[in-house]
């Protein structure tokens, strides 16, 4: 019988902290004076693009573990860094959307990666990140 893994309680609360910067800024765009909405726009499209990248170096991580690196998952891994540098030059609505999308990517891909390095038990975390983070994205773009 398999063991069930678990997440770590540290990586958990880093994966919801790394909410914050999210939930404050898209909160902020509904209560801040419109003059403050362009930096607002602009902070959260530049934060989703950091963590876009974040998401593609995690396939780095992993398939550099292997003795031989798979191609296919090295290439993945800077997508996300080179879509989400594509989405700071839109205008910031467009750039939010694609930063929402790029997220969902990130994720669809993660579900199939994954579990091949025994890491499925950290997907339904990531679910609920993606959905508040692109969420947050969305809202704001509109």
């Amino acid at each position: 019988m398999e063991t069930e893994k678990i997440i770590p309680p540290f990586g958990f609360s880093l994966g919801i902290a790394g909410l914050i910067p999210f939930i404050f800024l898209a909160v902020a765009d509904f209560l801040m004076p419109d003059s403050y909405k362009p930096m607002i726009l602009f902070s959260l499209l530049a934060y989703g693009a950091s963590i876009s990248s974040f998401l593609g170096a995690i396939h780095w991580g992993l398939t550099m573990r292997d003795g031989t690196p798979n191609t296919m998952y090295l290439l993945w891994g800077v997508c996300p860094s080179l879509i989400a540098w594509c989405s700071l030059m839109l205008k910031p609505a467009l750039g939010l959307l694609l930063t929402s999308a790029l997220l969902w990517l990130c994720f669809f891909i993660d579900t199939k990666i994954y579990p091949k390095y025994s890491l499925k038990h950290w997907l339904p975390m990531r679910l609920g990140l993606t959905i508040i983070a692109s969420f947050s994205c969305l809202v704001t773009a509109f």
